[in-house]
């Protein structure tokens, strides 16, 4: 029997499939397709939050001209953002795993049994895999996971082109962390929940540009911002010449947390680790998976422990108190996003970025104590204009429960 079976074998899976490997565990995989299947997005990070884990050489790009477009005008940002190379990195996490002699079946899992020493799965194919300890990797749309119903959940989407256009939709070797210069839009088209640009200049007249909306309840729809992705490109002279991939992204942002008692642990998106007011969440797989697999290799060492000790140790290494009350200032930060108007949303990323960049560094990549992201959200106060403010205070009585639960938690 294997230490512990992974399910997902996406960015989430394989890595912690990685970790848990190099920490010693007998482990083993399961996912619908085959794990050296190509991922379908593109994921960028900050270019600081790899150096400090020593995997810097999985960028594929990197820029140190990164701003910031609001109606006010360019905001330079003075830190250096890369794109991580898929495959590069799918490639060495494969290879960890297989060092290890990792196994991978393919399937979907249907059923769990729990018994005192181990889980068993049962997949649709009838196949049944046994492990002490399982962890679901699956993404939002969790195989095994178990998480409160949602009333009301906020999507991230993105509409994204790779290709070459009639002029540069970037200024040369620049990253456009997000446009939101709406000029281009009629006014009744303004009076809709507004989007953003993302774009970089990828070398040889490449460029990737996406049309994403920050958060909304409902999901834009991806014939929206496609449609305004070409109205962007329209509006400043700017023609399709050659389309070399399409990137659809829809994921939610406030997903309830799991229950924390249950036997089968989550990671990833399954395990509601998406940034709620960022996003972001491939720093955080890489900053939190290793302490995770310590948890588990800790709480496995010895065979009296049970499946549900295991799960529970786990569950307390990956969401420890602190984590969660920040996880619930960051849904009050997602809900004053959502409530804010254009002219809003534009004063508040202009004050937002105006922070000393270890404060909105540390805020976007949840890499901060509770104290100072509180502290951060103080200065960010004293700094916004007045709409702003009124902006915050009025979220305080609609969403207060949301920071009630940050001391409570």
């Amino acid at each position: 029997m294997q230490d512990v079976l992974v399910i997902g074998a996406g960015p989430a899976g394989l890595s912690l499939v990685a970790a848990l490997a190099e920490a010693g565990l007998a482990v083993q995989g399961l996912a619908l397709n085959d794990p050296a299947q190509p991922w379908p997005n593109t994921y960028g990070i900050w270019a600081d939050e790899l150096e400090d884990l020593g995997l810097v050489q999985f960028l594929e790009h990197r820029w140190k001209d990164c701003v910031v477009h609001v109606n006010s005008g360019k905001l330079p940002l003075h830190r250096e953002y890369g794109l991580l190379d898929r495959d590069r990195l799918q490639t060495h996490w494969l290879a960890q795993g297989n060092q290890h002699q990792v196994s991978w079946h393919q399937g979907k899992a249907c059923q769990v049994e729990h018994f005192p020493t181990h889980t068993q799965i049962t997949t649709e194919a009838g196949d049944t895999l046994t492990a002490r300890l399982v962890v679901d990797a699956s993404g939002h749309r969790a195989a095994l996971v178990q998480r409160p119903e949602a009333s009301e959940v906020a999507f991230q989407a993105a509409y994204g082109i790779v290709g070459r256009f009639s002029k540069p939709p970037t200024d040369p070797q620049q990253m456009v962390l997000m446009d939101f210069r709406d000029d281009y839009l009629s006014p009744s088209d303004r009076q809709e929940p507004p989007t953003f640009l993302y774009a970089m200049d990828l070398g040889d007249d490449v460029y990737f540009v996406e049309e994403t909306s920050l958060a909304h309840h409902p999901a834009i729809a991806m014939g929206t911002l496609e449609q305004r992705l070409y109205q962007r490109l329209h509006h400043r002279g700017i023609e399709v010449k050659d389309i070399h991939h399409v990137e659809h992204c829809l994921f939610p942002m406030n997903l309830p947390l799991p229950d924390f008692t249950q036997r089968v642990v989550g990671f990833g998106g399954a395990a509601s680790m998406v940034h709620p007011a960022s996003g972001y969440m491939v720093g955080a797989l890489l900053r939190r998976g290793p302490d995770l697999a310590s948890a588990i290799a800790a709480a496995l060492s010895s065979p009296q422990t049970t499946s549900a000790q295991a799960a529970r140790q786990a569950w307390e290494a990956l969401w420890p108190a602190e984590r969660v009350r920040k996880h619930y200032l960051y849904l009050f930060g997602l809900e004053n996003l959502m409530a804010f108007d254009a002219p809003q949303l534009h004063q508040f990323f202009a004050a937002f970025f105006s922070l000393p960049t270890d404060d909105w560094a540390g805020f976007l990549a949840d890499s901060m104590t509770l104290p100072e992201v509180v502290q951060a959200m103080i200065g960010l106060f004293g700094r916004a204009p007045n709409p702003v403010r009124l902006g915050l205070m009025r979220s305080v009585f609609s969403h207060g429960h949301l920071l009630g639960r940050t001391l409570m938690s």
